[in-house]
């Protein structure tokens, strides 16, 4: 992508290394309250028992006549176990002590490790030494006539675990080293695709619907990756259709206004022209022999042309809307033709133009609707009389195409012909290339845009091909099988746009 995302890939990573720390933080201190309770309380089971041991060695040494009665061996022995020793009697009293006078020290009976040792148990304590007067650890044995109590201070206990304490801890962070390290690789990977991702929504959010995202794996954010993509491959399809039918709906909107006005002129005229002559009779002029039938048949000229205008209207407008009911069926078209020939003949005599019908042979067959196919050739023999002199030649004929499943219908004549520039807008409606010559001959400018819609709801297309002051053709298509027109509405909407 042509876009970069440094800003929001730094927030993100940072916010990423915070969490990674935070926990790493929480695991630190976790490990070190567990293992530092572990650590403490393994390391003075461990030291009772050394004491124990200890003690109960001294015990051995009591009952082969060893005098701890003596305080210089007690304090030897003391020494010798780096802890406190302390001889009790049976009923209590201290009669040996490293660390203190033994007549000077209070009676023991009653301390749970001295009951214990009474008992015959080895028996231990923590508390606060009252002799001392620090925390400590005691541990005491039996022996003969009494108990041995060795004794420890605790803070000697905490000053080992400390330094255990701190030897895992720095073993721990360093262990948390190649995580941290892992970490910060993962947290800048995992920050830069949420940029990307993050900008890539900002995009789409800013209405650039063709950019695209990367794909950088196939886990949840590639995942993610690829739907974004979607989305936005979505988005640009429907906003090009909005723009499509944006762009339809102003060219509706055009065609609408140039209607509106093309009607309101082509109505404007005739009606103008039997308001005015309407109102001279009124005037009088009905009872004037030499204009009266003259009037008359102005306003009957007009009001013809305002009903042939109201019929092409109601035809395109049918047309056009899809209400125009088509009944499609096989017919033969040199037969339809010849109908057709025969009754727009007179029209011809009178106006001393030849209309001949050149076959197709072969019992040719269109697949149409014969009424529409009338019309259309109606209208282009009725402009063909129109615009061909006295002594001309129209032609209407057809012939089977041989690359297209297809049959080919013209009527050609020898006419005034029509320019190369005015060609392109021949079949718009109410488009003329001679407009006064056009409105005194009384067409309504919509016959060609009938023909074209009429053409393409039937599956075919117009065209004409045309030499100024030699005469043009007008050709138009049927298919000779059926299409499905009838059924299929989507074909018949898109044969039919303007």
């Amino acid at each position: 992508m042509g876009w970069k995302a440094s800003g929001m890939t730094g927030k993100i990573f940072f916010k990423l290394i915070g969490a990674v720390l935070c926990l790493l933080i929480v695991a630190l201190v976790a490990v070190d309250y567990l293992a530092t309770r572990v650590v403490e309380n393994t390391y003075q089971e461990t030291l009772e028992r050394e004491m124990s041991d200890k003690g109960a060695m001294l015990a051995i040494g009591l009952g082969q006549g060893l005098n701890l009665r003596d305080t210089a061996v007690v304090r030897s022995f003391a020494a010798g176990a780096r802890a406190r020793l302390t001889l009790i009697a049976r009923d209590g009293r201290v009669l040996a002590d490293s660390d203190a006078t033994a007549n000077t020290m209070e009676n023991h009976h009653g301390r749970p490790e001295v009951e214990a040792a009474f008992a015959g148990r080895t028996g231990s304590a923590r508390r606060k030494s009252i002799t001392l007067g620090v925390d400590t650890l005691y541990v005491a044995v039996p022996v003969p006539d009494g108990a041995l109590r060795l004794a420890m201070p605790l803070a000697e206990i905490q000053g080992q675990v400390s330094a255990i304490r701190r030897r895992m801890l720095v073993a721990t962070a360093i262990a948390f080293l190649p995580a941290v390290l892992i970490a910060l690789w993962f947290a800048r990977l995992i920050a830069g695709r949420l940029g990307l991702i993050i900008e890539y929504a900002a995009q789409l959010a800013r209405g650039n619907f063709q950019a695209r995202l990367k794909r950088t794996g196939s886990d949840e954010l590639g995942l993610l990756e690829t739907k974004l993509n979607e989305t936005g491959e979505k988005l640009e399809g429907m906003f090009q259709e909005l723009e499509r039918e944006h762009a339809e709906l102003e060219k509706v909107e055009r065609v609408r206004k140039d209607f509106v006005i093309n009607v309101s002129h082509e109505l404007r005229t005739p009606l103008a022209s039997i308001q005015g002559y309407t109102e001279t009779l009124l005037d009088g002029a009905i009872d004037d022999p030499n204009h009266n039938i003259r009037f008359l048949q102005i306003i009957r000229q007009n009001a013809e042309r305002l009903a042939n205008l109201t019929a092409d209207l109601l035809t395109l407008s049918r047309v056009e809307l899809k209400q125009q009911k088509f009944a499609f069926a096989s017919y033969n078209v040199d037969r339809l033709l010849q109908n057709m020939i025969d009754s727009m003949t007179p029209l011809a005599v009178r106006k001393h133009i030849t209309l001949k019908h050149e076959t197709a042979g072969n019992n040719a067959e269109a697949f149409c609707d014969s009424e529409a196919v009338i019309q259309v050739v109606s209208n282009l023999v009725d402009n063909a009389l129109k615009y061909t002199p006295e002594g001309g030649e129209i032609a209407v004929g057809a012939r089977l195409l041989s690359n297209s499943p297809a049959i080919e219908i013209f009527v050609r004549d020898t006419g005034i012909g029509i320019p190369p520039d005015e060609l392109p807008r021949l079949f718009e409606r109410f488009y003329r290339v001679d407009k006064a010559r056009s409105r005194e001959l009384g067409g309504t400018g919509l016959g060609l845009s009938i023909v074209k819609h009429l053409v393409r709801a039937q599956g075919g297309d117009v065209r004409v091909e045309s030499t100024v002051g030699k005469g043009s053709t007008f050709i138009f298509t049927l298919p000779v099988e059926d299409l499905g027109m009838s059924e299929d509405s989507d074909i018949r909407t898109q044969l039919t746009v303007s």
